[in-house]
């Protein structure tokens, strides 16, 4: 089969790979397709894993189970997470799950940018979702993502008439402005920086888009909420510049979520007391559970929110590079996703 290996983000080779092989309960998937997120793109992060095949936001058809494996057969379309928790240890009991020990060692073997993937057994038993035969297989690859927006929501606690904050309009960010939505926040405020960002926000569902860069932007947010401060703050640029821009204009009580991880030697520089008097929570979300793609799955097989219109670029595997510098970029192009077949086959940019 081929895989596209990253050596570097800018060194990305499509190799001939040998199928990888099955373990007792594992399953083999012929990958349709498979989403870019930023993080694949994310030096930093990446640099950790060299040489790596990425993609972590796949859906493709069974083609090949064991018998150890139940309830899924040769042809089921599914949807796969590429880590799981154990369920059973003290973190999982506590809801942390993805704290657990287990979610950082399970993977996809070799990864979602390849033609077929190796699904462990641990995987197969928690979080392989068959897909209804209704549900596009763009919609389907926006399971992850929308995911682990829902863990976010949940530590957020939105409750409908909750002012919300979402910092930066990528595609996260849009999907986390039709979230707010969906959860009754208002009025929902956007800042990025780029003009085309802002006005998709708006087209996403935002009642406000702000240049944070704007002399005028404190008056501004100001008066977006009532001279009160945003009550929900969900920070997705992985920046400690904006994580402290949420933190000076969050309202008294507000929780402000950290959405993306900063490098390592990154700090954020605040005054406790303001936060203190002001009893604001600062809390975290890192991927998602389980419990999560499931409730991904059912919000997208209902259609309570649109996703569709965010698939922006589609490329075969010798795409993948292109693909990997566009989630890099702040622009009109939002998310690429990768057809592993499509490899020597043009495959049409929108």
């Amino acid at each position: 089969m081929h895989a596209a290996r990253a050596y570097a983000l800018d060194d990305v080779r499509v190799e001939e790979v040998p199928l990888p092989e099955l373990e007792p309960g594992d399953i083999r998937v012929q990958v349709t397709l498979c989403g870019v997120c930023s993080s694949d793109a994310m030096d930093w992060y990446v640099n950790t894993k060299l040489p790596v095949v990425l993609g972590h936001e796949p859906v493709g058809t069974v083609h090949e189970v064991t018998p150890e494996v139940e309830d899924l057969e040769v042809g089921d379309r599914v949807f796969f997470h590429h880590h799981v928790p154990c369920m059973e240890c003290r973190a999982c009991q506590r809801g942390v799950y993805t704290s657990c020990r287990r979610f950082r060692e399970t993977a996809l073997d070799p990864g979602g940018f390849a033609e077929f993937v190796r699904v462990p057994a641990e995987i197969v038993r928690l979080d392989v979702l068959k897909l209804p035969a209704d549900l596009p297989d763009e919609v389907a690859a926006f399971i992850e993502p929308v995911a682990c927006s829902l863990r976010a929501f949940a530590k957020l606690d939105v409750k409908p008439g909750n002012s919300a904050w979402v910092m930066g309009a990528g595609p996260m960010g849009l999907i986390n402005v039709r979230l707010a939505r969906h959860f009754g926040a208002e009025p929902i405020i956007v800042t990025d920086p780029v003009p085309v960002r802002r006005e998709l926000a708006i087209e996403a569902g935002a009642d406000l888009a702000l240049d944070p860069a704007s002399s005028e932007f404190d008056e501004e947010m100001q008066e977006a909420t009532g001279d009160w401060g945003a009550e929900k703050v969900i920070v997705g640029p992985g920046s400690a510049r904006v994580i402290e821009d949420g933190l000076a204009h969050a309202a008294p009580g507000a929780v402000v979520l950290i959405f993306t991880p900063t490098p390592p030697d990154e700090t954020v520089a605040y005054r406790p007391c303001d936060l203190y008097f002001k009893e604001v929570t600062i809390t975290h979300s890192y991927s998602a559970s389980p419990i999560e793609t499931r409730e991904a799955l059912d919000l997208l097989i209902s259609g309570a929110i649109e996703v569709s219109d965010l698939v922006t670029h589609r490329f075969g595997l010798d795409g993948v590079g292109e693909a990997l510098k566009l989630a890099k970029q702040a622009d009109e192009g939002l998310r690429s996703v990768i057809y592993p077949h499509g490899l020597g086959v043009e495959v049409k940019t929108v």
